[in-house]
């Protein structure tokens, strides 16, 4: 048995106004919420329990995900009051883990879509007798992220949040956000207070003289802070890009869910979803892109890697490119909006209101 912590807490103010309504590990992502792809590959992975650890909107999680019997594991729901960071959050979690102290746990984030093999990080995990293993995943420009250099046996040598200089880019692995914990070393992170896991303790670990393995597999990997990755995943899994059992349809260059009503002549492509009770008018054309419950596209109307929020109104002949509309906003007929312009929940934009080209 493996058991899994899923932190869950954080607001995603960078995704707003996807997230003012909907925390950002339940943002529909092709058909779903993100969270049950999270939770589909783990139980795939051999994942039988999960405790998820949650502070944003918190009270959205159980009435969607249950005891988790849907997905074929057990589901349970600790709440912080305060936000404990990510150290913090799983040490509070890691009081609902049943295994002994040398049992392996899975930690990973809310926020993070990857093909990663889970079961193969477990038994790299293992192979190794770490005390901690990390996920790694290698790109062109880690300035944002956590580098973490290993040498040649995959053994952690040093941890840098977030680089500032030159000097300090001693490699291109950063930490992607996934992670398999000795139980034991849970239970010693400091509890009731916040604690950075990046920050003190993989460095405290490292600096007591701890086996923390680094397991560096190249796939799939897109942290969903922005609209746009969001978009991007979301295409992605519809097309089969990256796996997840809980994709609700085929594979394939569109996924229209029940009760969504796409007329003749509209064209969808690129992985784009249209989801419940919405409606694509004639001559449409949407591509890669999120179309939420009850919201309605224009005839038209030209809509490429943007997301519509539910019960919002897009007008004829309206063209939208990179732009995010926020749940019940309506955006008038013949607008232009693109490069990642976003429109309120409820606002109301006038037609022919906003353009980016001169006209014709």
């Amino acid at each position: 048995m493996t058991e899994a912590i899923l932190l869950v807490g954080g607001q995603g103010t960078r995704l707003r106004p996807v997230t003012v309504n909907t925390p950002k590990p339940m943002v529909p992502t092709a058909g779903v919420p993100f969270l049950a792809h999270q939770i589909a590959r783990a139980a795939a992975a051999g994942v039988t329990h999960i405790v998820m650890a949650t502070c944003y909107l918190a009270e959205v999680f159980e009435p969607y995900f249950g005891d988790g019997s849907d997905f074929g594991i057990s589901l349970e729901y600790v709440v912080e009051d305060e936000p404990l960071g990510t150290g913090g959050a799983i040490r509070n979690a890691g009081r609902r883990l049943t295994g002994g102290p040398d049992s392996s746990v899975l930690v990973f984030n809310g926020d993070i879509l990857t093909g990663l093999d889970i079961a193969g990080l477990v038994r790299a995990h293992e192979s190794a007798d770490a005390d901690v293993s990390l996920h790694l995943v290698r790109v062109e420009d880690p300035r944002a992220f956590g580098l973490v250099p290993t040498d040649p046996d995959g053994r952690v040598l040093a941890f840098t949040e977030k680089p500032q200089t030159p000097e300090e880019i001693i490699t291109d692995q950063i930490n992607a956000g996934c992670y398999v914990f000795r139980r034991s070393v849970i239970d010693s992170i400091p509890a009731d207070r916040p604690v950075s896991v990046e920050r003190e303790t993989f460095p405290g670990l490292l600096a007591a003289g701890a086996t923390l393995h680094g397991v560096t597999e190249n796939t799939y990997w897109m942290d969903l802070g922005k609209p746009e990755a969001i978009i991007q995943a979301s295409a992605d899994l519809v097309r089969g890009v990256v796996p997840s059992p809980a994709v609700p349809g085929r594979r394939g260059e569109y996924l229209v869910l029940l009760g969504a009503e796409v007329a003749a002549g509209a064209k969808l492509s690129g992985g784009t979803v249209v989801g419940a009770g919405a409606r694509i008018g004639a001559g449409a054309v949407v591509q890669g892109s999120i179309v939420l419950d009850d919201a309605v596209v224009g005839a038209d109307a030209q809509v490429s890697a943007s997301l519509i929020g539910a019960r919002a109104a897009v007008g004829e002949r309206t063209v939208l490119d990179g732009t995010v509309v926020g749940d019940g906003a309506v955006v008038g007929a013949d607008n232009e909006l693109r490069a990642g312009a976003r429109v309120w929940c409820e606002a109301r934009l006038p037609d022919a209101a906003i353009r980016f080209s001169p006209d014709a």
